[in-house]
């Protein structure tokens, strides 16, 4: 049997997150769900599409569940295909795997601790090129001086919601 890939779309206080999900796991993710962004996707995976809401289900309740304040951390496959270099793929495994929920590490930090040899800079890259947002929290990646940038939704504003949402940041008044 070929393989394949379903999509799920996921409201959120950052906008619709787009879930790809093939049959090794969670393959990406990111804001603004539709057809032709579907497509697209699609044709990067190198996948046919399919309608697989068995599949889609867990994730669908999982970032459900994120936004509502009752998941902190995910439970559902990575499919780590789209990556990138062997160090991109580790720097992203890296944070994966070490910076959990409400905590947050530099982009230098991020850089010495998987050990790659990347610079920050190129770590900041790394991050802007994440194939998997939210699941691998490149949220949690932030300057030595303060937010650092993000490319996903509303830029840093989204950054912002998601640390104050994991209780990193406190609530801001306005």
């Amino acid at each position: 049997m070929a393989e394949t890939v379903a999509f799920c779309g996921v409201p959120s206080p950052v906008g619709d997150i787009l879930i790809a999900i093939t049959e090794t796991g969670v393959a990406a993710t990111g804001w603004h769900d539709g057809t032709r962004r579907r497509a697209r996707l699609a044709a990067r995976l190198d996948l046919p599409e399919v309608s697989d809401p068995a599949r889609t289900a867990p994730a669908h309740e999982q970032f459900a569940a994120y936004f509502a304040g009752e998941l902190r951390e995910f439970e559902i496959p990575v499919d780590w295909r789209l990556t990138g270099t062997t160090s991109g793929h580790t720097v992203l495994e890296t944070l994966y795997r070490t910076v959990p929920y409400g905590s947050v590490v530099t982009y230098g930090e991020l850089a010495m601790r998987s050990g790659t040899g990347v610079p920050a800079r190129g770590i900041g890259s790394i991050m802007g090129g994440n194939p998997i947002p939210i699941i691998v929290p490149c949220h949690r990646v932030v300057a030595g001086n303060g937010l650092g940038g993000f490319s996903g939704g509303e830029g840093v504003e989204s950054k912002r919601w998601l640390l104050t949402h994991e209780g990193h940041l406190a609530p801001t008044l306005f």
